[in-house]
């Protein structure tokens, strides 16, 4: 369990320790040595303020958004969710200087686009300098996996069986371009828009990799903008945040109301379109990008280790067989699958409140007060409710006319291990599009549940 987390955190200030796949055309340590040296922002990934701050050792303030102060008054106490962070309280970087409290620029954009919210800071005085180890909920499928297979007598038969054959179903459809990216990710070049729209036709079918295609688009436009609001972000030891909220909300409708980027599939064209949209320079290059990143982090979130890259093959694959050779694959696609359930509402505590137990320990044993979303350093920092050798202090924030913030009011609250809520993306999907569905074909659909046996673990021993 244990070598699980550790192969599902990332400290960018120490060389790469995951194992890979073999017959990968890139290891995951070119890769960090290309975005590092040959991009524009790659040395923020390495020296950030967030990281400085957490390597410190001295009292991090940070910033948090809620439209529950009334019931943080009443109640004295602070929940913290699932998502990215697994079970933290989210939470942004405040740098301390003679005018005040500085937002991020993520804060800074939480601020003015959620303007009824109370923002609130909080001070986290930990015990010692903390380790820059960030989660990355990429890598988190095989933990998905194994939550679901100790804990699947939660589900009724018929929801197990339901669940099964979904995932079948998904996996069929999308199989095609899976062993596509495979074929790539092992040195095979297929032309950037065919793989774009195959990748974006594939999308409904699995759901994770719209989450693959944003990050990796994010992760480009964040590193390699040069714009003068980017450069002047990373003056201050920031990555720009507002490049990909805007891609995010410029690619589909309703984002800024539901942020479920399963609905992420732009096509080619769009694809360019998108990012003439944002920063023109940017555009020629960044479908080729996506073709060899999306590529590789697809091998890497999703293969045993102990696997064959160019081996791997999921069309006429049984269930059984790819979950041992895939493992973060199916459990990306049951834990997403589990939240369009009708029951999520009951079964979201049962399922993420073990990830997050899990999670806690884990931060406390590597001493973790405030793990950060490692899928790239770019301010989304939380609070583990459950370390025990730090302490927290809360107030609200008053904000001056130059926008930095001072404590207001102290608020005799605590963190508690409890997650606030439970969110689940509206049960209506866009069906499988009919251009991806002809190229599958057809099968019925048999009863293949998801196999008892625990999988291989992908964990690294640190």
């Amino acid at each position: 369990m244990r070598d699980e987390w550790d192969h599902a955190h990332t400290d960018y200030t120490m060389p790469v320790q995951r194992r890979s796949p073999a017959s990968l055309a890139e290891s995951e340590s070119d890769w960090r040595h290309y975005l590092e040296s040959s991009t524009p922002n790659g040395w923020l990934l390495r020296n950030n303020a967030m990281t400085d701050a957490l390597v410190s050792g001295q009292p991090m303030y940070l910033l948090h958004v809620t439209r529950a102060i009334d019931a943080i008054r009443v109640s004295r106490q602070l929940h913290v969710s699932a998502g990215c962070l697994v079970g933290a309280l989210y939470c942004s970087p405040l740098a301390r200087q003679r005018e005040g409290l500085r937002p991020h620029n993520l804060g800074a954009y939480l601020m003015r686009t959620k303007p009824s919210a109370t923002p609130m800071i909080l001070e986290v005085a930990p015990d010692a300098p903390i380790r820059p180890k960030g989660v990355d909920y990429l890598h988190l499928g095989t933990i998905h996996l194994r939550t679901y297979l100790r804990y699947r007598s939660f589900l009724t038969p018929a929801e197990n069986d339901h669940l099964g054959r979904a995932v079948q179903a998904g996996l069929r459809s999308a199989a095609p371009f899976l062993d596509v990216a495979l074929r790539n990710a092992a040195g095979h070049v297929t032309a950037a828009p065919e793989f774009i729209d195959q990748l974006a036709a594939a999308v409904s079918a699995v759901p994770f990799l719209g989450y693959l295609y944003f990050e990796v688009l994010s992760e480009y436009l964040l590193l390699h903008s040069t714009t003068p609001e980017t450069r002047s972000h990373a003056q201050a030891g920031e990555l720009n945040n507002w490049l990909y909220k805007r891609l995010a909300f410029a690619a589909v409708e309703g984002m800024d109301k539901l942020f479920d980027l399963a609905r992420f599939s732009p096509r080619h064209h769009r694809l360019v379109q998108l990012i003439e949209g944002i920063e023109p320079a940017l555009a020629p290059g960044a479908a080729e990008y996506v073709r060899r990143r999306l590529s590789h982090l697809f091998a890497m979130t999703t293969l045993h280790p102990s696997q064959d890259a160019a081996s791997v093959t999921f069309q006429g694959a049984d269930l059984g067989t790819i979950q041992k050779a895939a493992p973060g694959l199916i459990g990306q696609m049951i834990f997403r699958e589990i939240r369009y359930m009708a029951r999520y509402q009951h079964l979201y505590h049962y399922f993420e409140k073990a990830k997050a137990l899990e999670a806690w320990d884990y931060w406390n044993s590597e001493g973790i007060p405030a793990p950060f979303n490692a899928v790239i350093p770019k301010g989304e920092i939380g609070i583990n409710p459950a370390y025990p050798r730090s302490t927290v202090r809360v107030w609200t924030a008053r904000r001056d006319s130059n926008g930095y913030l001072h404590p207001d009011q102290e608020i005799e609250a605590v963190l508690t291990p409890h997650l606030a809520s439970w969110w689940a993306p509206p049960r209506q999907r866009e069906t499988h599009s009919a251009s991806y569905e002809s190229r599958v074909e057809p099968a019925p659909v048999t009863r293949s549940p998801i196999p008892t046996q625990r999988s291989p673990k992908s964990g690294v021993p640190t």
